[in-house]
């Protein structure tokens, strides 16, 4: 389905409940299948979620999850070990072009039985369950962190614990650390030091089996890019939030802080404000939060100014080619885009030209990250309900704060 976004003016004060964390819910979904006495509240409504969530409880020989890149890595893991399984893990076609051959050699290495159906390196997969007795295991640390995460969560059911060794500069360390804190918070002993990630294997008692998610920062990178692209004094408050947050993307409260957008935490919301108009060029090494790069750069370019964005080399293996479809699709607005393997620089755009038609890849970033552009000029998104892979109720929601939108 293709939507109509018309010149908006959003409330000047409004209120969005967005649902949990995908990230949380699918680390939590994996836990509680190892854990079945793990009970999980605020479970993400994304696709991605469900999917993992149906892959779990399914009986199937063959599992398709679509283009679920997280639970693509995550399920791979938790195959392996399932002993006395048998199972082909399937996605649609551009997933099995993402490669994953970095965390099959690993758990392999670790004692898996897993090869490849079609091509090497990529998915489908056949995954023979075993019991993994191998603790020891090296990675690139410049890979994508889901291939980490992949192989820490299943850590706890292996009997001898794992021992990760990361080779190089590491990158996506939030996404390190949110896995490890959720296994401290149920019990499990984790060691992160240097290159060496240790974590114990788990035989007693959980610590704890109620577990809450905490709402998307992803999701809600979307409203600060609306806050920031609307008038002074402008309100938008999100629940549910804490200040102290497993992840990475709450760094937007501190990035939008330059765009003029204030953050204030109250209870489980937090109250977005612009306060100011902040129009000089923008400078951010996102290594560590790569998938707010789509939503930065469309509200600079919304506000006519100029970016430099580093740290994106895991762009390139998302949904997909996300730099070069952030290029194509400025491009349409009248921008100039220069892209590399890992960086994205925007030239200022005066005047946006009216009306393009966003492509969206098959991506729900995409979709989202340029919804913001209607508050500045027409555009129509293709496919639009690609969003919900992540945020089923975006256009709902942003119809309930003023957006126009037309089917």
């Amino acid at each position: 389905m293709n939507i109509q976004l018309r010149k908006s003016v959003v409330d000047q004060t409004s209120s969005v409940t967005i649902t949990g964390s995908k990230s949380e819910s699918n680390r939590l979904l994996l836990l509680q299948a190892l854990f079945p006495e793990i009970s999980i509240e605020n479970l993400s409504e994304s696709d991605d979620s469900k999917v993992m969530q149906k892959a779990l409880e399914s009986h199937s020989k063959i599992i398709d999850i679509h283009h679920a890149g997280t639970a693509m890595r995550f399920l791979t893991a938790y195959f392996a070990t399932k002993e006395s399984s048998e199972v082909v893990l399937t996605g649609s076609a551009r997933m099995k072009e993402r490669p994953i051959q970095v965390l099959v050699d690993a758990l392999n290495t670790l004692g898996a039985d897993i090869t490849y159906l079609e091509t090497e390196g990529c998915p489908p997969l056949k995954i023979k369950g075993q019991k993994l007795t191998k603790s020891k295991v090296s990675l690139k640390a410049n890979v994508s962190s889901q291939y980490i995460s992949a192989l820490l969560l299943i850590a706890p059911k292996l009997e001898n614990g794992l021992e990760l060794t990361l080779e190089g500069t590491i990158t996506s360390v939030p996404y390190i650390k949110m896995t490890l804190d959720l296994l401290n918070q149920i019990g499990v002993d984790t060691k992160f030091e240097g290159n060496l990630i240790t974590v114990a294997p788990k035989t007693s008692p959980l610590n704890t089996t109620n577990l809450t998610v905490e709402s998307d920062w992803s999701s809600a990178s979307y409203f600060y890019s609306i806050v920031a692209l609307s008038a002074l004094g402008t309100e938008i408050k999100l629940s549910s939030y804490k200040e102290h947050s497993l992840q990475g993307d709450s760094v937007l409260a501190e990035i939008y802080s330059q765009f003029g957008v204030t953050t204030t935490y109250e209870e489980n919301e937090i109250i977005l404000r612009k306060e100011s108009q902040n129009l000089e060029l923008k400078q951010f090494n996102l290594v560590n939060a790569p998938d707010i790069a789509q939503t930065i750069a469309v509200t600079c370019l919304g506000l006519g100014i100029g970016c430099e964005l580093t740290g994106l080399h895991t762009l390139k293996i998302k949904e997909t080619d996300r730099l070069v479809a952030l290029k194509n699709e400025m491009e349409k607005f009248g921008a100039e885009v220069e892209i590399t393997n890992d960086s994205l620089k925007l030239f200022p755009v005066s005047n946006l030209k009216s009306n393009p038609a966003v492509a969206t890849y098959n991506d729900h970033r995409m979709a989202m990250a340029f919804a913001p552009l209607a508050l500045k000029t027409e555009l129509q998104v293709e496919d639009a309900m690609v969003v919900s892979k992540s945020f089923p109720t975006f256009w709902e929601d942003l119809a309930a704060i003023g957006f126009q939108i037309n089917q």
